[in-house]
């Protein structure tokens, strides 16, 4: 890992980063065993055209990571603007035993992962490679199915910009 910017440059640096936007998803997947989580991811990038891909980034702190390494499927579903309820549900994350979807109405996709389905949209995919990146890890993910939720051709994805690049 390199050194921490200098000090002259952080605030700079902070304030450029955190007003580089990017969308809202939620990232849901399922562990080998049957468990299944999600949680708010707002570093996603479309990385290829042919096949199909995407890049993801998660906090290494995350369970996540293991879940991945043995089933590495995961849908990105896209959040709508004022769709608050699923920052609210998901904002603080969950810990590996606890259920992530109580109260919402889901469907299944291709690789049988669960999709929200009030989202404005989904990717679903397989991660096809992973990059260390210092605290988080990047995924690339090869999208093998999508669909529209409801709402999808007049609403807008929820764009979103922080304060500060150095934290959420």
């Amino acid at each position: 890992m390199t050194a921490t910017p200098r000090p002259e440059i952080r605030d700079t640096i902070g304030a450029v980063l955190g007003r580089t936007p990017s969308g809202l998803f939620i990232l849901t997947a399922r562990a080998s065993d049957g468990r299944e989580t999600g949680l708010l991811a707002s570093w996603v990038q479309q990385a290829s055209f042919d096949p199909p891909m995407v890049t993801v980034a998660v906090n290494r702190k995350r369970f996540l990571h293991d879940w991945l390494g043995d089933a590495p499927q995961m849908a990105l579903n896209l959040v709508g603007e004022g769709q608050k309820q699923f920052l609210k549900h998901f904002g603080a994350g969950f810990e590996p035993g606890t259920p992530a979807f109580d109260g919402l109405p889901l469907r299944r996709g291709e690789t049988g992962v669960p999709l929200l389905a009030e989202a404005l949209g989904y990717l679903e995919g397989h991660v096809r490679g992973r990059l260390e990146t210092g605290d988080h890890m990047v995924y690339a993910v090869e999208i093998v199915a999508a669909g529209e939720g409801p709402g999808f051709s007049a609403a807008q994805p929820w764009v979103h910009v922080r304060k500060n690049g150095f934290n959420y």
